[in-house]
Formats: structure tokens, sequence, C-alpha cells
């Protein structure tokens, strides 16, 4: 998971809209890939160069470029030459660290978000950043790896009896945001189980282990809900139909897709209310064992108090002291000191004070 405090100085000195590329550098070569379809035909391919990028200017063909890998600035920067996007907008696709947003543009509606991954190594969630490019029948993709997210989508293009094939690319990019917002119930779902698993934990003890795992959740918790509440506007402004792009029979789709960004907002609200609850646990856990030590350790010392008083007593060792010369003293003193701390031992737990 990315830390919470990200580094924001990498414009300094440089001009609005110069192309860098901030993160990690998570493939090693670009790939391209173009589909185009319409209700009746399809069509695949790999993409070598930018300049082997054509769009089907058919009626009615929707074309999807896919792009994997946003470290190479001269091919982002050369795709968006070919498609007449803006320097700010490759800025934003560049930078990983950008916060999830929409801009509606004449020609072209611009969305960059975080899709949530899980890493069952590691056990932590990372994520990855995507941009969206949304013209006219045209759909461009920007992704830092290559996975398996959006391999349904895919599939679905390519069965002729979709709803997909027979919509426009409008259709395209809510099934982009609904694939990638089923990501992060996915994710909801994981951290639900790690959630139960650290509650019956705490049942039984609780050690630094499982504070150092609450603590961790509670990091994730607050990374999702920085990247997801953005959401609520991306895809409100999609279901208003700000966008000339979007027909008003997909608006529903958005609208449903708004429903599910408010679900999962009150699933992280929640988690974050158990999960601090959990701490308070934890907490109440170390201290009921801190007072059981504190209480066994007064016992003992109580129960010294008497026996170092005779023993000091005893101690000091004055010539005409009674006893020094008695021959049984020192048993004597040995048994009523083991009496006292008996007689102090049983009226303790007369008392139930452990």
């Amino acid at each position: 998971m990315k830390k919470i405090g990200e580094k924001l100085s990498f414009k300094k000195g440089r001009d609005a809209g110069s192309i860098v590329h901030v993160g990690e550098k998570k493939t090693e070569k670009v790939k391209m890939m173009i589909i185009e379809y319409n209700e009746k035909t399809y069509n695949i391919r790999d993409i070598d160069s930018v300049s082997d990028i054509t769009v089907n200017k058919e009626k009615g063909m929707n074309t999807w470029l896919d792009i994997v890998g946003i470290h190479d600035v001269n091919i982002i920067a050369e795709v968006g030459n070919v498609f007449g996007l803006h320097p700010l907008i490759l800025e934003d696709i560049c930078n990983t660290n950008q916060r999830p947003k929409i801009e509606i543009d004449e020609d072209y509606a611009f969305i960059t978000l975080k899709m949530m991954h899980f890493n069952r190594e590691k056990d932590e969630i990372f994520p990855e950043h995507i941009s969206i490019i949304h013209g006219n029948n045209l759909v461009i993709t920007f992704q830092e790896t290559e996975g398996d997210d959006f391999l349904a989508i895919i599939g679905r293009i390519l069965n002729e009896h979709k709803a997909i094939r027979k919509s426009g690319a409008d259709y395209l990019v809510y099934s982009l945001l609904d694939s990638i917002v089923d990501g992060y119930l996915e994710i909801l779902e994981k951290v639900g189980e790690k959630i139960e698993e650290i509650e019956e934990v705490l049942m039984t003890g609780a050690d630094r282990e499982t504070y150092n795992r609450i603590h961790h959740i509670q990091k994730e918790m607050i990374y999702l809900r920085r990247n997801i509440w953005p959401m609520r506007e991306i895809i409100g402004r999609q279901a208003k139909g700000e966008s000339r792009l979007i027909k008003n029979s997909t608006m529903i789709y958005f609208r449903d897709i708004q429903d599910h960004i408010m679900q999962i907002l009150e699933i992280i609200d929640l988690y974050r209310d158990i999960l601090a609850g959990m701490i308070g646990v934890y907490l109440a856990i170390i201290n009921n064992r801190m007072n059981q030590i504190m209480k066994v350790l007064t016992i003992i010392t109580t129960i010294f108090i008497p026996l170092s008083f005779i023993a000091g007593i005893y101690g000091m060792n004055f010539k005409f002291m009674p006893e020094i010369e008695w021959k049984y003293g020192y048993f004597t003193i040995l048994g009523f000191m083991g009496t006292v701390a008996i007689f102090m031992l049983f009226y303790f737990k007369r008392k139930k004070w452990f």
C-alpha cells in the first residue's frame, strides 16, 4: 500500500503540462492494443508503434485503445498528439499520485482514478493508476500493469449477444468503471475477513502483533476512502449527463455505480468504527493485564511489608536485645513471619482481592 503522505514536489521548477512519470516503473515495455467493434463484428489487433494507430470512422463502430505502461513519456506524448489531448491531461496520466477526478471537454471526457488490487503474499492492498479518455465512439485506457481486470470486458465484446456490442462507447466507459468499483467491493470483502480473524484473536487475548495488524488495516481504510471519495463526483457527473457523450439510456447504469460507491463508503466508515472499537478493546485488555500484574505485585509487596519490618528490627543486632541470646529465637521469628504471611494471604483471598 502507498504511504498516506506522498511526494508532491516533482513539479518544482517545471512548466505546467510538463510530462513527467511519477511512480514506479511496473512494466518493461509499453503494450498497445486496439479493439474495434459494433453489433455485427469486431476486430482486435496489437499495435507496435503509435504511428500504426488508426481509428475506424465507420458509423456505429466503437474503438477501444488500451495502453499498458505509462512510464514512457515519449509514447504518451505521441498518443496525445494523435488524439489532440491537452498537455495537462497527459501530465495527469503519467502522475500516479494524481487525485481521482473527471474533466469534461467539448471533444472528450478525461477520468483518472485508482484500481485496487490485493497482494495475497504480502497480505496488503496496492493501487494501480488508471486513466480513461472518452471521445466520440472512442475510449482510450492507460494502465500501469497488464492484468486480468479488463479481460472480462474484452470477453463480453467478443460475444455478439452481450449488451456492450449493441451499445456505444459510453457503455464501454460504464463497463470499465463498474469493473473497477466491483474490485473495491472484493477488496472490502477481504478486509472484512481480516477483521473477523483479528476479532477472534482479541477474544482469546492480544499481543503487539495484533495491534500492528489493526493499525495497518486502519491505514488501508484511510487510503481507500481518500481515493474512493472523489469517485462520487466522477460517477455523479456522468450520471447527470454533464458530458454530451453520455446517452440518456446509459445514465441509469452510472446511477447504479453511484449507489455502489455510496455502499462502499458506508462499509469503509463501518470498518473504521469497528477498528477504532478494536483498538479500544486491545487497550482495555492490555490495561486489564497490567492491572492484574500490578495487583499481584501489590499483594506481594504488602505481604513483605510486615516481614521486612520484623526482619529490620532483629537485623539491628543491639547487644542487649533479649531475643538475641534465646536458643529458639531464630526459628520462632521465622515461624511468626510465616504465620503473618499466611494470615495475610487468607485475608486477601477472603476479601476476593485476587
